[in-house]
């Protein structure tokens, strides 16, 4: 079953580091990439850029509305992900405790729903 890590933390946290406080997480999760491409799990995943760029998008009575920023206002704020492919969530759990933020913010472990899409879609 595939499931999505969604990697959450405090961004002004991340921009308390110090420049090797950084390398030593960048390190950190390199060598955690790499284990999970090695056992079969990894699909997918990337960092996010801050939440200062992004753009969230709603449709209210067919009229489309964009604003700057996350829809809500939260301590923590995406800024990463990881697909992955595991047996149960047992596993997936176990994959997401490792991610190296886990230790200083939350991972959100959600199933994938793979529903047949039409092609053309």
């Amino acid at each position: 079953m595939k499931y999505m890590l969604l990697i959450y933390h405090e961004e002004q946290a991340w921009g308390g580091f110090t420049e090797q406080e950084r390398q030593k997480m960048y390190a950190e999760y390199g060598q955690f990439s790499q284990e999970i491409i090695a056992s079969g799990h990894h699909l997918g995943g990337s960092e996010l850029h801050p939440c200062s760029t992004a753009t969230s998008v709603r449709v209210r009575d067919g009229k489309q509305l964009a604003t700057d920023g996350p829809f809500a206002e939260t301590k923590e704020q995406l800024g990463g992900y990881y697909l992955i492919e595991a047996g149960n969530l047992d596993e997936a759990i176990a994959i997401a405790a490792r991610i190296p933020s886990a230790r200083m913010g939350t991972i959100e472990v959600r199933p994938v729903a793979e529903a047949a899409v039409p092609a053309s879609v």
